[in-house]
């Protein structure tokens, strides 16, 4: 029984690191292509639309209710405490460091990463890839580069509108039902929140975007078994960006934690 659950266990950890190979070597053809061949701007600037304003109002929704949320929980113990006063500091820096660059890269994985997924992978089963390839297209440049680019970019402005609306959500509740005045408020976040805040923040978002844009192209480019496979493809894709972005998460700020506070 023990045998058997380490062998399970080996090839699980084989497995990952298999995977975690395909994505490296995927991750370094696309920085590859980008250093050394022409790019084209117009399928960037499609991607790049369907990436940001495709996805801003649901974005910025979720970050208003998260806001908002944040500041009603935090009410509970902090009136108790007499500091509600500090739940401004408190909104814009889990917002600005951790909550925002999260929240908007899952929802980014799920909508749009899902999308290409499916998209790709409906070329493969068709066989579009392979004509490509037989008119010398190289997949790469022409389907993962620009997906690649357009995430990288446009999450982390994606990732900005959403700290800026979650704080305001939170506003809506501290000024409407704490009585924290307009001015306070804003005083509070502008004193709580530092560069190294938003930094941190948005470096983890270009890293996100492109792991939702690795993923995505991997799984879509290996399609096999028809609309079935379509189906699993998508499937795996939108679960596997949500573990990866959020073991980068834990990572990146384990480093930014002792390298800030060291």
């Amino acid at each position: 029984m023990v045998l058997r659950t380490l062998d399970r266990f080996t090839l699980l950890v084989a497995d990952f690191f298999r995977y975690a190979g395909k994505l490296a070597l995927l991750a370094y053809q696309v920085l590859h292509s980008l250093a050394s061949k022409p790019f084209n701007w117009y399928r960037f600037l499609v991607q790049a639309r369907r990436v940001g304003p495709g996805s801003f109002v649901i974005a910025s929704l979720v970050a208003l209710f998260v806001g908002m949320i944040i500041a009603l929980q935090m009410a509970y113990m902090m009136v108790r405490l007499s500091a509600e006063i500090y739940i401004p500091n408190i909104i814009a820096v889990s917002l600005t460091r951790e909550l925002a660059p999260v929240l908007t890269a899952l929802i980014v994985a799920g909508r749009i990463g899902a999308g290409i997924t499916a998209e790709i992978g409906s070329m493969v089963v068709t066989e579009q890839v392979d004509a490509l390839k037989a008119f010398a297209v190289d997949p790469v440049t022409y389907l993962v580069v620009p997906r690649f680019l357009a995430l990288s970019v446009m999450l982390p402005v994606l990732t900005i509108f959403a700290a800026l609306v979650g704080i305001f959500g939170g506003f809506v509740i501290c000024y409407f039902k704490l009585d924290i005045s307009h001015f306070m408020y804003w005083q509070m976040v502008s004193d709580a929140l530092a560069i190294k805040d938003v930094v941190t923040g948005l470096v983890k978002t270009v890293f996100f975007g492109m792991i939702i844009a690795v993923v995505g192209c991997f799984e879509g480019l290996n399609v096999r078994g028809g609309a079935d496979g379509v189906g699993r493809a998508t499937t795996l894709s939108v679960v596997r960006s949500f573990v990866l972005i959020i073991a980068f998460d834990c990572i990146f700020t384990f480093v930014f934690y002792f390298l800030f506070n060291a």
